[in-house]
């Protein structure tokens, strides 16, 4: 069973009830000053974090003076706007204090479904990480309409997960993880530490209940883990109500954990090698020496271009006598990579204006 101290790269989601005070709509701050201290020493043995934190319309109605009930959807874009703010601000001060820089990342579920958006997301994330930021990522509700939204954190968690190619997933909820019923109607409910398998019957289990302030129920959570787990991220669902919501996981206290399925770099290759390549890169000899020994595709060793394709779409990847090496995802148009091959990557910002990715087809989205 996965422990949280063995996290190489973790996602941890945040719901609105956990940060927000639901009869006063201000924002729990000894619960946020906690978590900050379980973050830092997190990061502290060099495990990436990434929060995934609801409570930007919680904290707006607050400020706002909006009730707790349900508002119209253009009270809701207004909340979130003036919570936003609230939020990131909250964070920042939390997290600085343990030298720790923070960064805001706004998403809508059209940046994931689309591969331009997904890459840049990807590239961005990665950045920040590699600076040592911490990024906190919330869905963007002052633009998200019903047909863009993911709807709930549980699953823009997850997606986050998957983008980033974490190992693992925590949900801190209002409950300590799944049971065979629901607890709070059924005493005979018995509590589940361990799921190997999401399966028709695990997900029978689930039952929707949520806080007022909180959309998410138990359902969105088996949905996130089958998400995060077929991706090769293990997934927890832990009580966060009380401080130090991570170090009591790391303890022993009760959580249900769902099992990986494979591994986050096996799953992201699978589904590069399941796409239809929309164009072919040819390569010279001296990149396909390169990418043999585990290099990113750079425009220098490209020979030609064939077909139409944009940002984030798969290509083929061949050798000058037209044999196969592999496919990925390219970071230019087939109009820029045109203009580009052959040439050094120091030259692209004089070929294209502006100052583009070193790499053609970086090497984490290529299977070869």
């Amino acid at each position: 069973m996965a422990a949280l101290s063995d996290a190489k790269r973790l996602v941890v989601k945040i719901g609105s009830a956990l940060l927000v005070d639901a009869e006063t709509g201000k924002l729990r701050q000894d619960w946020l000053t906690s978590l900050a201290s379980d973050v830092a020493r997190i990061k502290a043995r060099g495990t990436d974090v990434i929060l995934v934190s609801s409570g930007s319309i919680a904290l707006g109605r607050g400020v706002l003076g909006l009730p707790l009930t349900s508002l119209a959807l253009e009270q809701s874009q207004a909340a979130a706007a003036v919570g936003q703010i609230q939020l990131a601000r909250a964070y920042e001060e939390a997290l600085a204090p343990h030298g720790i820089t923070t960064g805001q990342i706004l998403v809508t579920l059209e940046d994931s479904e689309d591969r331009r958006r997904y890459l840049n997301s990807r590239a961005t994330m990665e950045t920040m990480l590699g600076l040592g930021v911490t990024p906190i990522v919330n869905e963007n509700d002052t633009i998200a309409t019903d047909e863009i939204r993911y709807g709930d954190n549980d699953r823009l968690a997850a997606q986050v997960a998957v983008t980033v190619g974490a190992d693992q997933l925590i949900l801190l909820s209002d409950v300590d993880g799944l049971y065979t019923a629901n607890p709070k109607i059924n005493s005979a409910a018995k509590h589940i530490d361990h799921v190997e398998k999401i399966t028709a019957e695990i997900e029978a289990m689930a039952g929707d209940a949520g806080s007022g302030l909180s959309k998410g129920g138990m359902i969105t959570k088996i949905i996130a883990g089958r998400i995060a787990t077929e991706a090769g991220c293990a997934m927890a669902i832990a009580l966060g109500t009380a401080l130090y919501p991570l170090g009591k996981l790391e303890n022993g206290a009760k959580a249900t954990w769902f099992a990986a399925q494979t591994d986050p770099q096996a799953a992201r290759k699978r589904w590069i090698a399941s796409m239809k390549p929309r164009g072919t890169i040819t390569i010279d000899a001296g990149a396909k020496d390169a990418l043999g020994r585990g290099k990113s595709l750079l425009p220098a060793g490209v020979a030609q271009i064939h077909g139409s394709f944009g940002r984030g779409d798969l290509v083929a990847i061949i050798d000058t006598e037209g044999a196969q090496l592999g496919q990925g995802l390219i970071r230019y148009t087939s109009a820029e990579a045109r203009q580009i091959m052959g040439r050094r990557t120091a030259d692209i910002v004089d070929i294209l204006g502006y100052e583009g990715r070193a790499a053609l087809v970086h090497r984490d989205d290529m299977v070869l």
